[in-house]
């Protein structure tokens, strides 16, 4: 499954939050999740595009980070699958 995390930090990141969260992701990819994640201008801090098995999964990963970063979440599907979806 596919999910699009929207962020706000709680606070200024530091060197010793952003070195905490890179030790998360390196964490949670080990036990299979895919993570990009990208630093934005505007109304959301970070985009992480973010790969699960299932939704469960996906909110414990989304939960490492609440001491960081306020999140909001979707799920994403892909174009094809979606249209697949409105034909059958």
């Amino acid at each position: 499954m596919i999910f699009i995390v929207l962020g706000r930090f709680r606070k200024k990141p530091t060197k010793k939050d952003t070195d905490a969260a890179t030790e998360l992701l390196k964490a949670m990819e080990a036990h299979g999740g895919k993570f990009k994640v990208y630093w934005t201008l505007g109304r959301y801090d970070t985009v992480m595009i973010m790969e699960a098995p299932n939704e469960k999964d996906a909110m414990r990963a989304s939960l490492n980070f609440a001491d960081f970063i306020m999140t909001e979440t979707m799920v994403a599907v892909p174009r094809e699958e979606a249209i697949k979806r409105l034909i059958d």
